[in-house]
């Protein structure tokens, strides 16, 4: 998916139109169902679908012979996708599919065996072990009964601004029989899935809401599992509705992220006014019942972006709700967002078909030094055999009450990895035991400072009993108060720190594209194997995880050093730090961890003797596993026996174990787990400001100018990155740079360059987005403009036929006088004349039943083309007879805004 992002760049940089052979009005290239056409600068590919394109919480993307090109535009119906590209290789295409971000590996040809040197891991993770027992089971029902209820004010009872639409506001409540006093609040959002079921009775207008004879798709329904778990514990719990949002959100310049953030704060203030006042469909019931100062949240898929924006814009506007926990389930993270000072832990399904790149796993890196004096905690969960659907009953065949599917796309041979018959794949209710012990787990935690449940979460892989046989591994970052950062890793090593047969570099990102600020860390045809690197959609100029790599061919040392200040380690627990093993080299490998005293005492660790870190995930390379993941080695600081823990001056990493190796380590440090503190954070906020609708112009270029502003002066530096994104076509120009605000500086100008042209075609919308923060929030961090064709719109006319009745078909011309960058689409209905319908003259749809499309007819022009034609089947019969008409009349045309062109008429001649 990266390569294609680079090849745009490149493109860039080419002279403007080289690669244009064509005339305006033919294709370069076409296939049975799409065409691309040049425009200036680029070329607009078109794609249409035979049936509407799914939702799913990964962005649609346009591939080009297994290359995507870019984030495709839909229509209205989901059945026609297009973009524009200035890539060159396009007029080469030979298959161009709509594919998605997150499994492009798909594209690319059959799954290669799961052996790496004659050698599969699989059977080591199938028996891996599963971590001491926890005392206590976060999945076991507490000792409250659950009461529950629905609340429904309506399919459109509040705008949301983010979504330029009205939304329901819709939510099912778990309530703790006979608790007393307010109790902490949770709310679950769930992600985007089909909104509506059933066949209804009158072709739909609009998304939302479901037309006659269709039922609302229920997910909000699907958390019964940790909502009853966590109501039982005394927790208050809410699950609400979003299909609004997700029957709109491929309209809007996130894809929704905003929106679902606007959502969780108006179901707060509803529960603002019925915990305090009352009212609404409960009365008095709740009043007193509800902490709004102690809130958490939980969302699925792109529920996860919608919660981690809603923890942001609270903190944005005040921190009028106490949201102190985000628990992003299965997450998408388009724009690489931070979410500072809150605790969070984000769960990753290995064996996710959607969210297949697992870019949640960025929530964790990009937070995990993003403020200085963080005091929340934050963990990734990553979870073996569970997919991204099962976590929600109403995601899941045999539970759901509308159709759903298994989102992992292998055969179900035993050996597939991740299918359904592979023996290391959850069941559905196995998947749903081990979610609601890590979901409920977390809240309890943090909410509820159970401290118990820290093993848990603490990078330690204590298991839950109700976890059943779920290989989990967990990766947690305590809370700076409690943390000695020894040394990141992300940067290159002093001089003299490296010895031995024994490299180390800094790299970040993969070879199949990279903009990174280092040498890449993986070579892989499938960047979607490498969740740290893979590249965001909105932000892919934003830098990618740095961290060393290490290479050695015989024994060497990487030498550590701590300063003065950070040598008495007696206050911590353990000594930690992240590590995998480079996917080029062998899946078993291992390091000696060695921590030596000021008297050069050693005490020596092999780190296959604590942690699976240095073991290759189990999968099949080409299939998108086995993922690149981080994990953790974690070492008790009470096991180093023998050295002075009062003065330890370096902390080593020895080649000694294997002959030969190459592994990625990461955030070396000291800490003691512990829950610190959460609140909504009073940092700076940075924002982008918006410029609105600009006109094209026809000729030179000019420039629009966004500002990025920080809410008051920053003590400290604040740095964001800034790039454009959206709909850029080839007029808009790419910008990408880091921004330094210095102290005090509170104000920087970003501007985009934008083509002229004189040609009709689509305004295109576009944002400067903010990503990946530092010392500060982000505040509205995308910028939106939109450019605005100013050009005349060409006129469609369409010619009278005339053909004999023996030709077959009959072609009514259309022409358009002048080239179009946009699509024109025209419905229109056949009328009888002296030919009559089904005796002389059919539509090309007709199927042979009574129904309409016996006269229904449409026609199309791709873009830049200024021909095309509506096809008529004619009806050749052995009676003589006089020379018949008939007329088609335009019903609708997309793509043109002047009025349809007149009715014409057709003429039929007989050959008897």
């Amino acid at each position: 998916m990266l390569g294609a992002a680079l090849l745009g760049v490149m493109a860039l940089l080419a002279p403007a139109g080289q690669a244009q052979a064509a005339p305006p009005d033919q294709p370069v290239a076409k296939g049975k169902n799409w065409e691309i056409h040049p425009e200036a600068g680029g070329y607009r590919i078109t794609l249409h679908l035979d049936a509407p394109a799914p939702m799913r919480a990964a962005l649609p993307l346009i591939a080009v012979n297994g290359v995507p090109v870019g984030v495709a535009q839909q229509s209205p119906d989901r059945r026609t996708v297009s973009v524009v590209t200035p890539n060159p290789s396009v007029p080469a295409a030979k298959d161009v599919q709509l594919v998605w971000s997150g499994d492009l590996g798909r594209t690319k040809g059959k799954q290669g065996k799961n052996l790496v040197g004659g050698v599969t891991t699989d059977k080591e993770w199938l028996k891996a072990p599963l971590g001491p027992p926890l005392a206590v089971d976060p999945g076991a029902t507490g000792k409250y009964a659950v009461d529950t209820a629905e609340y429904n004010l309506g399919d459109q009872a509040v705008f949301l601004p983010g979504l330029g639409q009205k939304a329901e506001l819709l939510g099912k409540v778990y309530s703790p029989r006979g608790a007393r006093g307010p109790r902490p609040l949770v709310v679950f959002l769930h992600g985007r899935h089909s909104v509506c079921y059933g066949d209804p009775t009158e072709e739909p207008t609009v998304p939302w809401p479901c037309a006659k004879g269709e039922k609302p798709i229920p997910s909000y329904r699907g958390y019964d599992g940790p909502a009853k778990a966590l109501a039982s514990n005394g927790y208050q719990v809410v699950s609400i509705s979003a299909n609004a949002v997700n029957a709109f959100d491929g309209g809007v310049y996130d894809q929704g992220a905003q929106a679902r953030a606007e959502l969780i704060l108006d179901h707060l203030a509803l529960w603002k006014k019925w915990s305090t006042v009352g009212g609404g469909p409960f009365g008095s019931r709740f009043v007193g019942k509800v902490d709004l100062q102690n809130v958490g949240l939980m969302g699925h898929s792109r529920g996860g972006e919608g919660v981690a924006r809603a923890a942001v814009v609270n903190a944005d506007r005040g921190g009028q709700y106490g949201i102190r926990a985000v628990l992003p389930l299965a997450p998408t993270d388009f724009a690489r967002a931070t979410v500072p000072g809150v605790a969070m832990s984000v769960i990753l399904p290995y064996c996710d078909g959607d969210v297949s790149d697992l870019q949640g796993q960025k929530f964790y890196d990009d937070t995990r030094y993003a403020v200085t004096r963080d005091a929340a905690a934050r963990s990734t969960v990553t979870i073996l055999g569970a997919n991204h659907n099962f976590f929600n009953t109403e995601w899941t065949p045999g539970q759901s009450v509308a159709p759903s599917n298994d989102d992992w796309w292998s055969d179900d041979t035993k050996a597939a990895p991740c299918g359904a018959k592979y023996a290391g794949r959850l069941t559905a209710k196995e998947q749903q035991a081990v979610g609601t012990a890590y979901v409920a787990g977390f809240f309890r935690l943090q909410l509820g400072q159970e401290t118990k449940l820290l093993p848990l979460l603490d990078g330690s892989n204590a298991h839950p009993a109700s976890a059943g046989r779920a290989v989990v591994r967990v990766v947690s970052q305590a809370p700076e108060a409690s943390r000695r950062d020894v040394n990141r890793l992300d940067k290159a090593l002093p001089t003299g720190a490296v010895t031995g047969s024994v490299k180390a570099t800094e790299c970040a990102g993969t070879d199949e594209a990279s903009r990174a600020q280092a040498a890449t860390c993986v070579k892989t045809s499938d960047s979607w194997d490498s969740p740290h690197w893979v590249e965001a959609w909105f932000a892919p100029h934003t830098p990618t995880t740095a961290v060393t790599k290490l290479t050695w061919t015989g024994k060497g040392v990487v030498r550590i050093n701590l300063g003065v200040a950070q040598r008495d380690v007696r206050r911590y627990s353990v000594l930690t730090f992240r590590a995998t093993p480079d996917p080029s080299g062998a899946p078993k490998t291992d390091l000696t961890v060695r921590v030596v005293d000021g008297k050069g005492r050693a005490a020596a660790v092999p780190v296959s003797a604590v942690s699976d870190a240095l073991l290759r995930m189990p999968g099949a390379p080409g299939s998108g596993l086995p993922k690149n993941l981080l994990r953790t080695v974690r070492i008790p600081v009470s096991s180093l026996k023998g050295i002075n823990l009062r003065d330890v001056r370096a902390v080593e990493l020895v080649t000694d174990k294997v002959a030969a190796g190459s592994v990625f380590v990461s955030d070396l440090a000291f800490s003691t787990p512990g829950l610190g503190k959460s609140a909504p954070s009073r940092l700076v906020r940075v924002s982008a400001s918006n410029v609105g609708k600009v006109p094209e112009g026809d000729k030179g270029t000019k420039n629009l100018d966004f500002w990025v502003t920080l809410s008051r002066p920053s003590p400290r530096p604040v740095t964001v990155y800034a790039e454009a994104a959206g709909d850029l076509g080839a007029t808009v120009g790419q910008v990408a740079k880091q921004l330094v605000f210095r102290p005090g500086q509170v104000r920087q100008k970003v501007t985009v360059p934008v083509s002229s042209n004189t040609r009709d075609s689509y305004d295109l919308a576009f944002s400067l987005v903010l990503s990946v923060p530092h010392e500060a929030l982000l505040g509205q961090s995308f910028g939106n403009a939109e450019v605005i064709d100013d050009d005349p719109e060409p006129t469609l006319t369409i010619g009278s036929p005339k053909a004999a009745e023996n030709a077959g078909t009959l072609k009514f011309p259309l022409k358009l006088s002048a080239p179009s960058d946009k699509y024109v689409g025209l419905l229109g209905e056949l009328k009888d004349g002296t030919a009559v319908v089904r005796k002389d003259f059919t539509s090309m749809e007709d199927d042979g039943s009574q129904n309409p499309p016996d006269r229904m007819v449409y026609g199309q022009l791709q873009s830049g083309r200024t021909t095309g034609q509506i096809e008529v089947e004619l009806i050749d019969d052995k009676v003589k007879e006089p020379t018949e008409t008939f007329t088609v009349t335009v019903i609708d045309v997309d793509g043109l805004d002047h009025p349809h062109p007149p009715p014409t008429t057709a003429t039929i001649t007989d050959n008897d």
